[in-house]
């Protein structure tokens, strides 16, 4: 296992899924975590699974989408010692057909997804440049790779979060900074982002036939679509995929063994993608 020697490493959106999954995976190789999220308990939860595992973490209060926030974050980072990590994991999907979305939630998952990786990555590299070097980890997304039935926000917002990177990896090693930048791409996920976002709109879509578009014809039951379901009948490999699955690229891609690895994109969806 790679030791991280007591590195920082900042995760955001680490209340639960992906982001939960991450912070406890560079916890037990080592790192000292610090998790955010805008959900105080959760996160809180997430620290003290990592404590009970022998690790180490900090939590902070974020909003991600609030420039001042990340001032604090990499100020308290830098307090327990050198920033080498960075995951941009928080996010939400919008969901719902174009002639009905608002701008006003056009604008959130910009927000939320676009605008949050750039001030993360922008606080990063500014810390990181000044220390050696080190790593961002972008969470995109197979919706960032090709279009979906109602998540046409989500999509570009996704897209958005793809060429960033790419622009940044390159923009990092041209000057010198020793600063990887990647993009990692999941599929169908078993995380609470059924619930929290996606579901929340899809309840207001009326249209049963726009509706089983939208999920793959899994539909929403009482309380979430079911993504067990819906990644069995997407992915070749007959299942949703598990935050921990993500958690173990997360990790390679934090440690030295992806050290020529950077401006690219990492596809984790169970062969989703692979049929075009």
């Amino acid at each position: 296992m790679t030791d991280f020697n007591g590195q920082v490493a900042i995760v955001t959106g680490a209340a639960s899924g992906i982001g939960q999954a991450a912070a406890m995976k560079l916890a037990r190789a080592g790192a000292i975590v610090l998790a955010t999220d805008i959900d105080t308990s959760g996160v809180k939860e997430t620290a003290a699974m990592i404590v009970s595992d022998g690790g180490k973490c900090e939590t902070h209060e974020q909003d991600v989408a609030n420039e001042e926030t990340w001032d604090a974050v990499f100020e308290k980072g830098a307090a327990l010692g050198k920033i080498s990590t960075l995951v941009n994991n928080a996010g939400v999907a919008v969901a719902g057909p174009i002639e009905d979305l608002s701008l006003e939630d056009w604008q959130r998952q910009m927000a939320i997804n676009v605008d949050s990786v750039f001030l993360g990555t922008r606080a990063a590299i500014r810390a990181m440049k000044e220390t050696g070097g080190g790593s961002i980890i972008n969470i995109s997304s197979v919706a960032g790779l090709q279009g979906s039935m109602g998540l046409s926000a989500y999509c570009a917002s996704k897209g958005s979060v793809r060429l960033f990177s790419k622009a940044a990896a390159v923009e990092a090693a041209k000057l010198g900074y020793n600063i990887r930048v990647n993009s990692v791409h999941p599929g169908i996920i078993e995380t609470p982002i059924w619930q929290k976002s996606i579901t929340g709109v899809t309840h207001t879509i009326k249209d049963e036939n726009q509706l089983n578009l939208l999920t793959g014809g899994v539909g929403v039951g009482a309380n979430a679509i079911d993504a067990a379901a819906f990644g069995s009948m997407v992915a070749p490999l007959g299942r949703a995929g598990h935050p921990d699955e993500v958690g173990d690229l997360i990790l390679f891609l934090a440690s030295p063994a992806s050290a020529y690895m950077t401006g690219q994109e990492f596809v984790i969806d169970g062969g989703m993608t692979a049929g075009g």
